[in-house]
């Protein structure tokens, strides 16, 4: 009764552990996108996260949300520099998330500030 305790706990565990790391080593797709910087927060009850969200068209037609990981302090510095302002995010998009990464999909690497196509000289 012990072994098949043992087996059965150890199976639980190694598929566990083989789900997390799918999630985090498999993105379900890797892309760029651009808008109007318009909220970062870090939010949450049991474990705070950081969320965002992007202006993609006028006056607010499309929002795109993202979530950035807390270790990426670089990231997070960047985007609350360039608050308000026009900005392009690479970013990959995972096929779930966990309540302790963030609300989204959607995760932030890198930011770089942008000129806005809707004030160009």
């Amino acid at each position: 009764m012990k072994k098949i305790l043992f087996l059965v706990i150890g199976g639980v565990l190694l598929l566990s552990a083989c789900y997390y790391a799918f999630i985090y080593y498999v993105p379900f797709s890797e892309g760029v996108r651009s808008g109007e910087l318009i909220k970062i927060s870090r939010k949450g009850v049991i474990s705070k996260t950081w969320e965002g969200e992007i202006s993609q068209g006028i006056s607010g037609a499309q929002i795109f949300k993202f979530s950035v990981q807390g270790k990426d302090k670089e990231v997070i510095a960047k985007l609350k520099e360039y608050q308000g302002q026009y900005v392009k995010v690479d970013y990959i998009e995972r096929y779930a998330t966990f309540f302790w990464w963030g609300d989204t999909k959607y995760f932030i690497k890198n930011v770089q500030k942008e000129r806005s196509p809707h004030f160009r000289n």
